[in-house]
């Protein structure tokens, strides 16, 4: 059986950015990642903030930038805004995860790849006994003093130690257009029922004259694959032309919403395992990747402290939702109000975004990271806004929690 202080299940931008901290501070770590390969499949659509790119200490995996977006209605509406500068960065998702696990290598993380987490065996001298099987069949026992769970919407780990998840998930669909003929400045966003319910679909340039276009909606009996194609016909509309050879298809799921909790006797959970995902956009790198800081510093003060008690860990759970809580707990309320919105209500918000001072409000306050702020700016400049939500609304920037109206959280999916 191998021992180390810490086994990190899964080598994404989260698994990776707490491996690589937790091995800076000389704890012995394992990263088991069950594909064979780091980085594919690739699992989202690669647009990311400055943030991220500070976080990862490069630019190299960076394709190009974009400056603004188009908004498109579920019928004729839609409102462009462009800012002077880059506003996000379209990267290459696969190089990105290569960078993170090249720079945790090097701190002093081992990695093994074809292995899998499957079960926790037990429990020795107060370690869990994780069991990993690999491509080949065979499997190897790791006892580790903490378990970091990095495994995805379909965390193992989560299972594993009984942390439940009821969070909705939301399937996703995406392909690449090797020649999609967008402006490569900007990114499209596409609203609608019939299109997504539930989020919304997109357009991004990859900057080699082609996009990566996709759909990410509520789980409510027909496909994302369905709703991708109807994405296309209507991209094929706006553009006047066919969209052909489809290359690279990501299918995957997004977690929106909250976790009771993100630690146990012995585990963290970071990234998507979490759901810390944004719920107005469902991107998760930023987010995932500054919990795993969190996490690996709570890890190191158990791992010098010698208690990996539920108690101590616990300290993670409150750190990061700390931080990040509050925007997220905003963002998840506001897509409730989203999701109830009609077509025609719809197509009202973004004719009523196509004024100038609004767009202005929008290129200055506008982040991808934290999108509540320029949400609040917005509201407070336009009352056709507020008119087309519930009075209750203004409750959301109150400064107590329990003044916000109940709202059906809307469908849940438990991750198998």
């Amino acid at each position: 059986m191998e021992e180390v202080d810490v086994l990190v299940v899964g080598a994404g931008p989260a698994g990776c950015t707490a491996a690589r901290r937790l091995a800076m501070d000389s704890h012995s770590v394992l990263v088991a990642e069950e594909h064979d390969r780091v980085g594919h499949p690739v699992q989202c659509a690669g647009l990311v903030s400055q943030r991220v790119l500070d976080l990862a200490g490069s630019d190299g995996f960076v394709q190009g930038s974009v400056q603004g977006a188009t908004v498109f209605g579920p019928a004729s509406a839609q409102v462009t805004f462009r800012a002077a500068g880059a506003r996000a960065f379209v990267i290459d998702r696969a190089g990105l995860d290569r960078h993170l696990a090249d720079r945790a290598a090097r701190a002093g993380a081992r990695f093994s790849v074809d292995s899998k987490f499957d079960r926790l065996a037990g429990w020795e001298d107060e370690a869990p006994v994780s069991e990993l099987v690999h491509a080949d069949g065979t499997r190897t026992k790791v006892r580790a003093r903490i378990v970091i769970g990095a495994d995805g919407v379909t965390s193992a780990v989560a299972r594993a130690f009984r942390l439940r998840r009821p969070v909705e998930i939301l399937p996703a669909f995406e392909a690449e257009f090797p020649s999609e003929g967008g402006d490569d400045q900007e990114v499209e966003v596409y609203l609608g029922r019939s299109i997504a319910p539930g989020l919304f679909g997109w357009s991004i340039p990859d900057h080699d004259g082609g996009a990566r276009v996709g759909v990410a909606a509520s789980a409510d009996g027909t496909s994302a694959r369905t709703y991708f194609e109807r994405l296309v016909s209507r991209i094929e509309r706006v553009r006047g032309r066919r969209l052909r050879n489809p290359t690279s298809f990501i299918v995957s799921g997004i977690p929106v919403g909250s976790v009771p909790r993100t630690s146990a006797e012995g585990v963290l959970l970071v990234g998507d395992a979490a759901a810390q995902v944004k719920p107005l956009s469902g991107g998760g790198i930023y987010t995932g990747m500054r919990c795993a800081e969190i996490a690996a510093e709570v890890a190191h003060e158990a791992l010098l402290a010698g208690d990996f008690s539920a108690n101590v860990l616990a300290r993670y759970d409150a750190s990061w939702k700390g931080e990040l809580g509050g925007e997220f707990e905003k963002a998840q309320y506001l897509r409730r109000l989203f999701v109830r919105l009609t077509d025609r209500e719809l197509d009202a918000v973004v004719d009523s975004l196509d004024r100038a001072e609004l767009k202005g409000t929008i290129v200055a306050f506008g982040d991808i990271d934290f999108p509540s702020g320029v949400a609040r700016a917005l509201l407070a400049q336009s009352p056709s806004l507020v008119r087309l939500f519930p009075k209750a609304l203004g409750a959301l920037w109150g400064s107590r929690r329990d003044q916000l109206p109940d709202l059906d959280p809307g469908p849940r999916r438990q991750a198998r």
